[in-house]
């Protein structure tokens, strides 16, 4: 499916305004969702030179596992629903900061879980390299479709 064919991030992902760090979305399958970055919606994190410290790809891996979420969940019609990062595994950074100007890519791999606890394999890498810039494993806790009741005691 060509990445024209997505719906757009905000439809995808709660997250609003500056906290929204994915451009779009560019691969979808079962398994997998890779999302482009767009570098100027890592403003809040930048520094005086524009580089994202390396710490804030967990967000972006967070954010690619949710649309992915949103995407592989077949009775999506209304507001994205509300995924939460409980917390993250063997996560390896190449680098201390994500340096200004690059094109970056956020792949998140499901590993197991369709609603409650999902887990995802993940990884950040500048466009056309397969040198992986932050990898680890995430996981989410996915809220049922209209029930904030168990968001709120997580």
């Amino acid at each position: 499916m060509s990445a024209e064919r997505f719906p757009a991030i905000e439809e995808l992902i709660p997250q609003r305004g500056r906290m929204s760090l994915l451009g779009r979305v560019l691969e979808h399958s079962p398994d997998e969702t890779t999302c482009e970055l767009d570098p100027q919606r890592s403003e809040p994190f930048c520094d005086e030179d524009g580089n994202v410290p390396a710490y804030v790809a967990l967000e972006y891996m967070a954010q690619c596992a949710a649309a992915h979420a949103s995407l592989a969940d077949p009775a999506r019609n209304g507001p994205p629903r509300v995924a939460l990062l409980l917390g993250s595994r063997r996560l390896e950074f190449a680098a201390q900061c994500l340096r200004a100007g690059r094109a970056l890519r956020v792949c998140a791999r499901h590993v197991r879980g369709e609603s409650g606890l999902v887990v995802f394999d993940c990884t950040l890498r500048e466009s056309g390299s397969e040198e992986p810039l932050a990898r680890g494993r995430v996981n989410l806790y996915t809220v049922a479709e209209g029930d904030t009741s168990e968001a709120s005691s997580v």
